[in-house]
């Protein structure tokens, strides 16, 4: 029996293995893969002897990168809000659309309307588009059914896209996105509703891997939060938390308060915040997306993240309303541009990083043996094309699970 079924040789590397320096980069490398999963990655002249295999590939100089991980999407949804982003043109905010029944809300209605079929095939078109960028790992998100049937038939629609697709799905539940209009003033029933009976009933059925909850003033009080977070705890689900985006609710301390893998946004986020994170190890997921379509001028403290050692992961936040985007290239290009991250950072901040903000760093994320081989093969002479081109694609081939797709 051969050592290995794939050999990828004549390679440049960028590994973002945490035990090398910057990006992980080996010049003259080598990748080995038996049954989906890395045996070797390295240097060529440090590879074992004998890795026989009748698929030999010739990267002939190409950069390889572990797949990219989008680790905050909102994928699947009816309709579109083009419609607002008239209205937000001609002068109004985000949070006057929403206060006068747009926004979330209307997303709502259009995703109660849809088919799981339906909500599939529109899904679909959006991931083509990502895992075309050599996306191999994505986390989807519900929250635009505020009700049992549709936030189990949204998660549902994300499971199948992961059995459809070469292409691994993590599911949270976002039940607590928005309040429902039938539900208007009475946040307190709702979010019971929330915790007694639409987590436990969608997690019994295994459709969510974490949850999380919009911790915001025109969405859920920090002690409404509090109370989705803990039933996910008790259930012995992982937490994320949408915080600190429109204003300061110390939403980057509660998520630390209860171990969460990852907090989002955070352009409001304070020092004592920021420190709550790092000691607890929650990952900062910025969104440069929904800060450059809704016109922000607040960006999350990175200086801090940086001073404090928070690790900094970004994604697409791809969703109808406030990013509509399904390009991480071009979402690097934008932490990098409006928010000043280094080509270092926005790398690991779409492979390793992400790979922590849900929870995945010890299967993916970085090319190292005993992980998936899950590989992104580059026509590029150095990393920085990555996050320097706006509009260009430029991946060569791309591999799951040790399979090229």
């Amino acid at each position: 029996m051969p050592d290995a079924d794939h050999v990828w040789y004549r390679a440049r590397l960028a590994t973002l293995s945490p035990q090398r320096d910057g990006l992980g980069i080996v010049d003259d490398g080598l990748i080995a893969e038996r049954g989906g999963m890395i045996v070797y990655a390295g240097p060529a002249a440090d590879a074992p002897s004998g890795l026989a295999t009748a698929n030999r590939i010739d990267c002939e100089g190409r950069w390889i990168t572990p797949g990219l991980i989008d680790c905050h999407t909102h994928l699947v949804y009816g309709g579109n809000r083009a419609h607002e982003f008239e209205l937000r043109l001609a002068g109004a905010s985000y949070e006057e659309i929403a206060r006068r029944g747009g926004g979330i809300l209307s997303t709502v209605t259009a995703t109660r309307q849809a088919s799981e079929d339906q909500l599939v095939a529109t899904a679909q078109r959006r991931l083509d588009v990502l895992i075309a960028e050599g996306v191999t790992t994505i986390e989807i998100k519900s929250g635009y059914g505020l009700e049992l049937a549709t936030e189990r038939r949204q998660l549902r629609a994300s499971r199948r896209l992961g059995q459809l697709n070469p292409v691994t799905v993590k599911t949270t539940f976002l039940g607590a996105h928005a309040l429902p209009p039938e539900r208007a003033g009475d946040s307190k029933g709702y979010i019971a509703s929330v915790c007694d009976e639409m987590m436990p009933a969608l997690a019994n059925e295994g459709l969510i891997d974490a949850v999380d909850t919009f911790c915001e003033a025109i969405a859920f009080s920090a002690d409404e939060t509090a109370q989705v977070l803990s039933r996910a705890r008790d259930l012995r689900l992982a937490v994320k938390l949408h915080a600190d985006q429109l204003s300061n609710l110390h939403g980057a301390a509660l998520a630390a308060k209860f171990g969460a893998l990852s907090a989002d946004h955070l352009e409001y986020a304070d020092e004592d915040g920021v420190a709550a994170m790092r000691r607890a190890g929650t990952v900062a997921v910025v969104l440069p997306g929904a800060f450059y379509f809704l016109r922000e001028r607040q960006a999350p403290p990175i200086a801090l993240m940086r001073q404090h050692g928070v690790r900094i992961a970004l994604a697409t936040d791809s969703n109808p309303g406030s990013s509509p985007l399904t390009s991480l290239l071009l979402a690097m290009n934008m932490g990098a541009t409006l928010f000043r991250l280094t080509v270092d950072e926005c790398i690991a901040a779409v492979t390793r990083e992400a790979a922590r903000a849900l929870g995945l760093f010890g299967t993916t994320g970085s090319l190292e043996a005993g992980k998936q081989c899950d590989l992104a093969i580059w026509n590029m002479e150095r990393p920085a094309e990555l996050v320097y081109r706006i509009g260009f694609n430029p991946l060569h081939a791309r591999v799951f699970r040790g399979r090229p797709t």
